[in-house]
């Protein structure tokens, strides 16, 4: 793998001008620099930390790796319940935390090869864009025909300290014990997330969400079933209750809300969402057009300054890693010559790995009928309790399609168990406006989950099979 110190030899030093230089590693840049090379641009990748970004270090796949061995943990719990005699003797935090690092280290060293085999130039330290063709590097210039920003986002704060007992989902990560009780801010998808992790694992969790519901942003039955299953899960959330302060104290913490509340607890994870990491890297000085700390760009990621682009976590959008990734690749092969779509955020699958998870992509309801008005609107629900293999998991939940009356499918909507796993069939549903006979047609293998998508089609196309009433 080249390091900055090694470029010269390619062109050389600061005379050398590349296709492509990308600022940031992460997901939307590291997806941009290997499409790039793959269609033979000369590329070099800019990053200051490791590649990979957030995603990979400090945020979906480790924390996916917790929730892994929190669900290991409720299997042990409840092997009883399926003619298995287990007892969980404890929680090894360490243990837990050895095996999330080593999925990280073989998920890098995979992405360390693939740059070196395209040939990338990586570029080690902190990038700062200098002009509309340049990245300045420790005093040196790498100089691009096209420069790719892609500086990802960071963990917001509500403007507290980040210290001691009130943390972040990065130092939650890191934690080498499971705290005894935790005030997460925030019901969204990182609060709901390590809420549901930390129960699993034994902790008292109780959330804190300003808006009316959990995980605001999906269909509101979603969030009502998700509210269901953690009164279930005994999993306490206050909804629609304003965080005011915390103090420290000896034992952790006392948050307190605008309802005049305090809750005590080892812990405040800060889970508010995440904003754009474009402070100081000289995105304005050189003109590009920025709002609330997001760069601005058309639907295929150009800036308003030509040769400029920026993709991922920094463009307003859903902040998804899987997003950025598209976007990057979409970059590089418009750069390399090619008409690549749009991504679309509206057809941009989203899975919340809770239990239950959280699968949706495409419209709400409510949205549905916003745009198209409700008289237009459809829908249909399929409750998993009539699918065998939901029955043998023991979980609860359904499928929602929302359509346009003798339409499309606009929307696709699952909870459950596993139910992340089912989203690519949604997502193919909605971007290729499938209708509802279109996709009862199919035949849905049994016993799978995956039935649950073929009997909600059924009844939306009036021809419920296990559907009651």
């Amino acid at each position: 793998m080249t390091q900055a110190g090694a470029i010269d030899g390619a062109g050389t030093g600061q005379d050398a001008v590349y296709d492509m230089v990308v600022l940031g590693g992460g997901s939307g840049g590291y997806a941009a620099a290997l499409r790039g090379a793959q269609l033979g641009l000369r590329v070099a990748l800019v990053e200051a930390d490791k590649v990979g970004g957030t995603c990979l270090h400090r945020g979906c796949v480790p924390t996916k790796a917790i929730l892994h061995a929190a669900e290991t943990a409720d299997a042990v719990r409840e092997a009883s319940a399926v003619g298995i005699r287990a007892a969980l003797e404890g929680i090894d935090m360490p243990a837990v935390q050895e095996y999330k690092n080593s999925i990280v280290a073989r998920m890098y060293k995979g992405l360390q090869g693939l740059v070196s085999s395209r040939g990338i130039d990586l570029v080690g330290g902190w990038g700062r864009l200098v002009a509309p063709d340049a990245v300045e590097v420790a005093g040196r210039h790498y100089r691009g025909r096209n420069v790719v920003l892609a500086s990802g986002s960071y963990s917001k704060t509500m403007g507290q300290e980040i210290s001691g007992p009130v943390i972040t989902s990065e130092q939650a990560l890191e934690l080498d014990h499971v705290p005894a009780s935790a005030v997460i801010l925030g019901g969204g998808v990182i609060g709901v997330e390590f809420a549901s992790a930390w129960a699993s694992l034994g902790s008292q969790v109780t959330i804190i969400e300003a808006l009316p519901h959990l995980v605001p942003n999906e269909d509101e039955a979603i969030s009502k079933q998700l509210e269901r299953a953690f009164r279930k899960r005994r999993i306490n959330f206050r909804i629609g209750t304003r965080f005011e302060s915390v103090e420290r104290t000896h034992s952790g913490v006392q948050v307190r809300t605008a309802d005049g509340a305090v809750t005590e607890a080892e812990v405040l994870l800060i889970a508010v969402g995440r904003g754009p990491a474009t402070a100081n890297l000289g995105f304005e000085e050189v003109g590009v057009a920025m709002d609330r700390g997001f760069v601005l760009t058309d639907p295929h990621g150009r800036t308003n300054v030509p040769g400029v682009w920026a993709v991922g976590d920094i463009v307003p959008g859903v902040q998804l890693a899987h997003r950025g990734f598209a976007q990057g690749i979409a970059v590089a092969e418009r750069i390399a010559g090619l008409d690549p779509e749009p991504v679309d955020d509206v057809k941009v699958p989203k899975v919340t790995f809770c239990e239950p998870q959280i699968a949706s992509v495409g419209l709400s309801e409510a949205r549905a009928a916003e745009l198209h008005g409700a008289e237009n609107i459809v829908t249909s629900q399929f409750n998993v309790a009539g699918n065998a293999k939901s029955q043998i998991l023991g979980t609860q939940g359904f499928v929602k399609l929302v359509s346009l009356k003798d339409g499309p499918i606009l929307g696709f909507h699952a909870i459950g168990a596993r139910m992340g796993e089912q989203v690519g069939e949604g997502q193919l549903i909605v971007s290729w406006e499938a209708d509802a006979n279109d996709v009862a047609a199919l035949v849905h293998a049994h016993p799978t989950q995956n039935e649950t998508i073929g009997e909600a089609a059924m009844a939306l196309a009036g021809k419920p099979l296990h559907n009651h009433g």
